[in-house]
């Protein structure tokens, strides 16, 4: 299905207009966009599940509220002008998340590990001073550099707890979230193939989960982590 005109006029009206009364006048409008969202989020689940085990139940489930969170931030805008999601794999087996920003401007598909809890960030950052050949070789691969470009997230100005800022992984070992995007011109999003060029991204980041799933399911000898 193609995701129509509209849907983006309305998000740049939105984004135009961000207040309250012109939320509330035009809820119709959004009611009619956000539906069609949930029908495309429902065809990315379905051409993902073809080739992965995903743990988010329904593509309206992955979708990311429109009202913004505004309590703790300068910016007072009530709502988010972007359809914006995720799907989770399933777990503990299966590591990583798909993630898919759509704006005018501004439409991205990607994934990786975004802020991991500590203890897996521990043994990532293990794993990488031990060998970070199998993480180079999947970032190093052209293909992959073709889609992506470079290994993004937050980083450590100098050097982790516990790390030498000499280390020859250190511009691995610095990043404390780990994830990849393609970006999509808005003529791109338009089109009838854009779900399938979106599911096309995410079957490029396979090898990049492969291998921090091996890295997040064993220890440095190599033994599993999962609990039978």
């Amino acid at each position: 299905m193609a995701i129509p005109k509209s849907n983006f006029e309305f998000l740049s009206k939105l984004s135009a207009n961000n207040n309250r009364d012109w939320f509330n006048d035009n809820k119709k409008w959004y009611q009619q966009e956000h539906a069609n969202m949930i029908d495309f989020a429902d065809e990315l689940l379905g051409k993902l599940s073809q080739n992965d085990q995903i743990n988010t139940p329904s593509g309206k489930k992955s979708l990311m509220r429109v009202y913004r969170d505004v309590r703790f931030s300068k910016d007072k805008s009530p709502y988010n002008p972007r359809w914006a999601g995720g799907f989770g794999r399933v777990k503990p087996q299966l590591r990583g998340g798909y993630y898919y920003h759509l704006q005018p401007g501004r439409t991205v598909v990607g994934g990786g590990f975004y802020n991991p809890n500590p203890e897996d960030l521990k043994l990532i950052r293990e794993h990488i001073a031990q060998d970070d050949q199998p993480l180079r070789s999947v970032l190093n691969d052209p293909k992959f550099k073709r889609v992506f470009g470079e290994l993004q997230g937050e980083q450590v100005k100098t050097a982790p707890k516990g790390f030498d800022k000499e280390h020859p992984s250190i511009d691995l070992l610095r990043f404390k979230s780990m994830y990849v995007f393609h970006e999509f011109k808005d003529s791109e999003v338009l089109k009838a193939d854009f779900a399938d060029k979106a599911v096309e991204v995410w079957t490029a980041i396979r090898p990049f989960f492969d291998v921090m799933t091996d890295v997040l399911t064993t220890d440095l000898n190599g033994i599993s982590l999962i609990k039978e």
